[in-house]
């Protein structure tokens, strides 16, 4: 039996927060759209497992300063569409100097047979580069932008 939209989000917010990158892309279907709305700077859609595997690599030097982070706030609406769910969810992060920092999303994700084939994540991109403390990185990024 296929994991439900629910238990598929579960395993995704759950397996980023726990750092199970190698898992990851197994969670989609071998055809996805996937996108970023509010990536800064902006994103090209995710279209296949494979694009995936390389979004979701991360080389074993970065992974120690990635920030520790753990999945809050879950609320999942099921919609008409029994392969739809909107799921509103927060990372919680322990910031590079120690401080506390929370990261709201919403996803909308579309699963059929257990796999992610369509999700829209809209991560706070400001609240997620203070959190790694980069958001001079996030101000490059505006500036280069507006040029």
């Amino acid at each position: 039996m296929s994991l439900s939209p629910r238990e598929v989000f579960l395993r995704l917010v759950h397996g980023v927060a726990d750092g199970n990158w190698n898992e990851l892309p197994d969670l989609y279907g071998e055809v996805t759209d996937v996108r970023h709305p509010m990536a800064t700077p902006e994103s090209e859609p995710l279209t296949s497992r494979r694009v995936l595997r390389e979004h979701f690599t991360v080389p074993p030097e970065a992974r120690e300063s990635l920030p520790k982070r753990r999945v809050v706030d879950v609320v999942v609406h099921e919609t008409a569409d029994p392969e739809v769910i909107v799921a509103e969810f927060a990372y919680e992060f322990t910031s590079p100097d120690g401080s506390p920092a929370k990261v709201p999303c919403v996803f909308i994700l579309r699963v059929r047979d257990g796999q992610i084939i369509e999700s829209r994540d809209y991560i706070d991109p400001i609240r997620t580069y203070t959190a790694r403390g980069d958001l001079e990185l996030l101000i490059e990024a505006l500036r280069k932008g507006a040029s």
